[in-house]
């Protein structure tokens, strides 16, 4: 199979300037510069004009919750529309690797806000593995999409070892069998290809289910002698530490910069930590942390990232539910409760809301929440008069505290009260610098997680729109080949896999993106079925109009709105990224399906027609 794009300004992931040429793609690889200028467009199987628009390697997410749905969705169609060809799994301490299919569902779903009748029984269908490899063997049995890469999460790995119930209990430690067990399990997972461990230390994040419920985290009850123990296989290894501070104090972050220093005589520990950003709780705090890091890696030799999304931190919730709420004791309460009536219960009653507001009042604690609810807009109740306002309004009107306000409304409307607040990244000048920082990883989108909540899964297509316009305005930030580099090479060469460049020999994930479509539409809501979750709607930012072709394996999968016939059903194009392996193109059908009139190629071609051109 030979495609040609012709006349894209053309970036090949390494922080080159862009130029305008042609690219070759032969049999799923980039071909050497002077073949595709040779090129014959009579001779190839497929031309695509690309003149005006911006050909770049697939955008890499480093920071996913796809661990579900990929099982369910492995075409997973909401990141690769946007220009994602590489997605990395097992976040946060959390995978679905070793444990049974309930224990990761209590683990795994109320962290990130998905729904346990949906992920259980997915697990429950597709976990055949209980090994690190042999859960590579399982993926790559499915119709993948993208490309894969994955940590091995510590939540996982210490229940499948002591339990999910000792696991969870402050006065146990891992025996010496035991913990000799979790370290063989590790190695087990490097030898195999996984990109580290992630673990978690943020206290916030909680069990689901109803064994444990809102007990920590497994990760959280271990001490940093565990960890300690973590770190040395990954330093020796040159793996990378993924984790999380405590969110709310964020002291601990100085015992991550203390494990990844080298200090001179030994070997860094790779680590990355969620997330630098620009809080309205703490407007100094990115300018602090930014700075702290990039003494350290230069003084004490650390190398350490922190991870963001490129896009302001907007959250939604519906009622109650929103996990901001976890950082503080009035909110840890209510979202224990899972009855509705019981929550209820708890939310009228005066002494619960003389805490609340106690909790909302106290502006000089530690927080990632401003706790401001004249800044939380209601978007949509059964009331239609109230939607529009925010909750600090309506207690003005009222003359009531504003917790009231919304803990009346929240009572009164359940679920169906759905509002809004931007947590974070509000300043855009403030968000483009700090993405673009050295000491920051753009590419934390949590897509796959919190679908009721955040919408993160374009955030490549908006880092890019905000340098292009920081430079029209006279005022740039980084050039657009770096900011292209900070997507898509720069991730994939500093945890050592094969993605993110463009080069002769090269693999062909690409993406075209069309720069007219970087418009104020990337910032649109749109709601959007998932039909591999029971049709759970999926909040999302969404424009097609920005990615004229998403390219995997030097397949074209999507164009302008629409996805190949049988994608994520009947063929794989996306491969597990093993660290520091070379992965060829996937040229495999997996299995017959059958496909409706709306997907059958001729109808996908003659949709095409306007926009591509098939050599004779």
């Amino acid at each position: 199979m030979k495609t040609l794009i012709r006349n894209g300004l053309f970036f090949d992931g390494t922080g080159a300037p862009g130029v305008v040429r042609d690219v070759l793609v032969v049999d799923g690889v980039v071909a050497p510069e002077a073949d595709a200028v040779a090129a014959d467009p009579s001779a190839v199987d497929r031309v695509i004009e690309a003149r005006g628009q911006w050909v770049m390697p697939g955008f890499v997410d480093m920071h996913t919750h796809y661990d579900a749905e990929i099982l369910a969705g492995p075409g997973l169609n909401e990141s690769v529309r946007h220009g994602v060809t590489t997605v990395f799994l097992g976040s946060c301490s959390l995978s679905t690797i070793l444990s049974s299919p309930e224990d990761c569902a209590d683990f795994f779903t109320r962290v990130e806000a998905l729904p346990r009748d949906q992920v259980l029984p997915a697990l429950q269908e597709h976990k055949t593995w209980s090994t690190p490899a042999q859960y590579i063997e399982g993926l790559e049995r499915r119709p993948l999409g993208p490309n894969v890469a994955c940590f091995l999460g510590h939540s996982d790995l210490r229940t499948s070892v002591m339990g999910l119930a000792r696991a969870v209990d402050g006065d146990e430690r891992p025996t010496r069998d035991e913990q000799a067990r979790m370290e063989q399990c590790l190695e087990d997972a490097l030898d195999a290809g996984y990109l580290g461990l992630s673990t978690m230390t943020n206290p916030w994040d909680k069990v689901g289910g109803d064994r444990h419920r809102s007990k920590r985290l497994p990760s959280t009850y271990a001490t940093w002698g565990e960890y300690r123990r973590f770190h040395r296989i990954l330093r020796r290894r040159e793996r990378v530490l993924q984790s999380a501070p405590n969110i709310t104090t964020k002291v601990n972050v100085l015992l991550f910069l203390a494990a990844s220093g080298g200090w001179g005589v030994r070997r860094p520990l790779k680590t990355t930590l969620i997330s630098a950003a620009d809080t309205k709780a703490n407007p100094a705090l990115s300018d602090a942390i930014t700075a702290v890091v990039a003494f350290t890696n230069r003084a004490a030799d650390t190398d350490f990232r922190w991870q963001t999304v490129p896009m302001p931190f907007e959250v939604y919730a519906d009622g109650m539910d929103l996990v901001v709420f976890e950082e503080f004791a009035a909110g840890e309460a209510a979202l224990h409760l899972a009855d509705e009536l019981q929550r209820n219960a708890l939310l009228k009653d005066e002494a619960y809301r003389r805490a609340f507001r106690k909790d909302y009042d106290k502006r000089f604690s530690p927080r990632v929440w401003h706790r401001n609810f004249h800044d939380a807009e209601i978007v949509a109740a059964p009331d239609p008069v109230i939607v529009g306002r925010t909750f600090g309004e309506l207690a003005d009107l009222r003359d009531i505290h504003p917790v009231d306000a919304f803990l009346d409304l929240v009572v009164q409307y359940g679920s169906k009260l759905r509002w809004r607040t931007t947590i974070a990244n509000h300043r855009p000048r403030k968000l483009v610098e700090l993405a673009s920082h050295d000491s920051v990883h753009v590419g934390f989108s949590d897509a796959g997680a919190h679908v009721r909540n955040m919408a993160f899964y374009n955030f490549g297509l908006y880092y890019l729109r905000s340098i292009r316009d920081a430079a029209a305005a006279g005022d740039p930030v980084v050039p657009l080949e770096q900011a292209v580099h900070k997507v898509t090479g720069e991730l994939a060469d500093w945890y050592g896999i094969d993605a993110g460049h463009l080069r002769p020999g090269d693999r062909a994930d690409l993406v075209i993106v069309d720069p007219a479509g970087l418009d104020a539409t990337l910032d649109d809501y749109h709601e959007a079925p998932m039909d591999m979750m029971g049709g759970l709607s999926r909040m999302v930012r969404r424009n097609d109009a920005a990615v004229t072709a998403t390219m995997i394996s030097g397949e074209v999968v999507y164009e302008r709105g629409r996805f190949v016939a049988g994608y994520g059903r009947a063929r794989r194009y996306g491969s597990f990224l093993r660290v520091g392996v070379k992965a060829p193109p996937v040229l495999q059908t997996l299995r017959s399906t059958a496909l409706s009139p709306e997907e059958t190629p001729d109808a996908h071609r003659a949709a095409d027609a306007t926009y591509t051109s098939r050599a004779s």
